[in-house]
This record gives C-alpha cells, sequence and structure tokens, in this order.
C-alpha cells in the first residue's frame, strides 16, 4: 500500500497519513468487490476503526469464499486475523494465521505464505513471545527472497527480526 511511510521499530505498526487513508476509505465508499473490501479492511485497520474493520473483514472473507480463488480467500484470511490481532485476540489470530501459511505453502505460493508467517511473527511479537516471532520472521525472510519480493518488504521483515532480537535480548536481560 502506497499509504505505508514506515513501519514503527518498537510496535512494528505501519506509520501511515491518516487523512490520505481516510481520503481513500472515502473514494472507496460502499463498493463491494473483494478487492475494495480487502483495502477498506487494511485502512480502517490502521485508521484504529477495529470494530468497523472486523465487520467489513468477515464480509471479504464470506465474499471470497463465495466468488473468489483459493488465493483470495487465504488473502482475507490472513487479514481477517490481523484484525483480530489488533484486538488482541492473539490466541485465534494465530491459530488462523498457521492454517493460512500451512496452506499457501503446500500450494507453492511462497509470497503469500511469506505474508501469512510475517504476520504470524506479529502477532508472537505482540504476545511477548519474542523468539516464535524471530523465528516467523526469518520464514517469512525466506519465503519472500525465494519469491522475489521488492526491497521494501525484504526491509520490513528485516526491521522485524532485529525489533524481536532487540525484545529479547531486553527480557534476557
Amino acid at each position: 500500500m502506497s499509504y505505508i511511510k514506515g513501519y514503527d521499530p518498537q510496535t512494528l505498526r505501519e506509520i501511515v497519513e491518516p487523512h490520505r487513508c481516510q481520503e481513500r476509505l472515502d473514494e472507496l465508499g460502499d463498493q463491494r468487490s473483494l478487492a475494495a473490501l480487502l483495502e477498506r479492511v487494511w485502512l480502517l485497520k490502521v485508521l484504529g476503526r477495529l470494530e468497523e474493520s472486523l465487520v467489513v473483514s468477515e464480509q471479504s472473507v464470506r465474499v471470497a469464499r463465495m466468488g473468489g480463488t483459493r488465493k483470495d480467500l487465504l488473502r482475507a484470511r490472513i487479514l481477517h486475523a490481523t484484525v483480530l490481532q489488533m484486538r488482541g485476540a492473539y490466541a485465534a489470530a494465530h491459530q488462523e494465521l498457521t492454517t493460512c501459511a500451512e496452506e499457501a505453502e503446500g500450494q507453492g505460493w511462497a509470497a503469500l505464505a511469506a505474508f501469512a508467517f510475517q504476520h504470524r511473527g506479529k502477532v508472537s511479537y505482540d504476545a511477548e513471545d519474542f523468539a516464535e516471532a524471530r523465528a516467523d520472521f526469518k520464514r517469512a525472510l525466506f519465503l519472500r527472497q525465494q519469491a522475489g519480493a521488492p526491497e521494501e518488504q525484504l526491509e520490513s521483515t528485516l526491521l522485524a527480526i532485529e525489533a524481536a532480537d532487540r525484545r529479547r535480548t531486553a527480557v534476557a536481560s
């Protein structure tokens, strides 16, 4: 998303320009395409409007299940899990992301598996399981490299690995 200016090195959350995100939400309006729904989920999530984001994410999963591809459904489920994470439902988010990562890897969809592992790492990071977070970030990095991911994705994963290392060291001290 072009709305991301960077990532907070402590929380690993996206740094966005809220006014640009709101403008894009206004542009999307009530569009019902899967792409529009997924974008609305993300925009609502980064704006902190978690209740609305949850409702739209559940709708996007239903739309993907009824008329999308398996990849579409995985993307919708991963995004839904990130909303659960933001709401503090770490166990549910972790379980959903595990299932999605396994299916994506089983299908040979490295980029999608990396997306799931990256977010599962963030769930573990938020739950303060920094060793597991680091392992998931390392797996995401490997898969992103394998898939030929853009430099900014590799950099965000490297940032996450470093953050998990810092937090793990701080906890051990």
